[in-house]
């Protein structure tokens, strides 16, 4: 009898199902990153949500940004509890899908998930839609299409007039600056923590810059793929030094003090240099 706890998908599928930390979890088979995360250590990424797991509770509003499959959507939704509510976005139909089974898998209730991008204002563009039979970082890839792909909404967070706003989490591919532009009532009203992808130096400087006028204090999060502490305790290192590469914002009206991670003070300080 086979140990694995989920039915095996036919061969020809292009997705799989794992057993993760916080629930099954449906992914694609030709994953670079999410995949095999997912698969042999049943998490992704788990030092970020160690970070939300201290900053969000029970009655929390977060908003996602390039949820993805839901690898942290699931986490966060599990966080905020049956009071708290999940905002989500994930731009790329066929990525959108499977989050949308995630959430279900899951019983997620408490989240709602928009196939959309974040941008400055609200419109459309076309987004890029990847074979999904082929091997590629299906987590990493900028949505414009440059006029190739689907037509896909993009919402400013604005336009939707949030009652309340706890955390902002923005993994979009370089295109972190334009949402938060498009949330800056959002952010000046409730003052969320931010929690927004620096991997990119072309748009390093000028999402440091906004942030840093907003009076926010940054910090670099670097979270390395693998974990010795893993969900599914697997000893090897699948990814070498691959890491996912962030910075973690909060109003400094908090007087939130982090004294693990590399403070960011200005605009030259990129997030990768400063971990050497």
């Amino acid at each position: 009898m086979s140990p694995h706890p989920f039915p095996t998908l036919p061969a020809e599928s292009f997705n799989d199902i794992a057993a993760t930390r916080y629930g099954p979890m449906l992914f694609n088979r030709h994953d670079q990153y999410i995949g095999p995360s997912l698969r042999q250590y049943g998490e992704y990424s788990q030092g970020e949500v160690d970070l939300f797991a201290k900053l969000i509770g029970p009655g929390a509003v977060v908003v996602e940004g390039g949820s993805n499959i839901g690898a942290h959507t699931v986490a966060l939704s599990r966080l905020v509890g049956p009071t708290g509510t999940v905002v989500a976005f994930e731009p790329q139909r066929l990525t959108f899908q499977t989050l949308c089974a995630n959430l279900a898998l899951n019983s997620c209730a408490n989240v709602h998930a928009f196939q959309a991008g974040l941008g400055s204002v609200t419109g459309e563009i076309v987004a890029m839609q990847l074979a999904p039979d082929k091997p590629q970082n299906f987590g990493g890839i900028p949505i414009i299409a440059d006029g190739r792909g689907e037509r896909t909404p993009i919402r400013a967070l604005d336009d939707l007039a949030f009652a309340a706003c706890r955390l902002i989490k923005l993994d979009i591919e370089g295109m972190e600056v334009q949402a938060l532009e498009g949330a800056a009532q959002t952010i000046k009203t409730h003052r969320p923590f931010l929690y927004v992808e620096n991997d990119r130096k072309a748009s390093s400087d000028a999402l440091i810059s906004l942030i840093l006028r907003w009076d926010y204090r940054l910090y670099a999060h670097v979270t390395p793929l693998f974990s010795p502490s893993n969900h599914a305790g697997f000893t090897e290192d699948l990814f070498g030094n691959i890491a996912s590469f962030n910075a973690f914002c909060a109003p400094r009206e908090h007087g939130l003090e982090v004294t693990d991670a590399p403070e960011i003070t200005s605009p030259d300080m990129w997030t990768w240099p400063l971990m050497g």
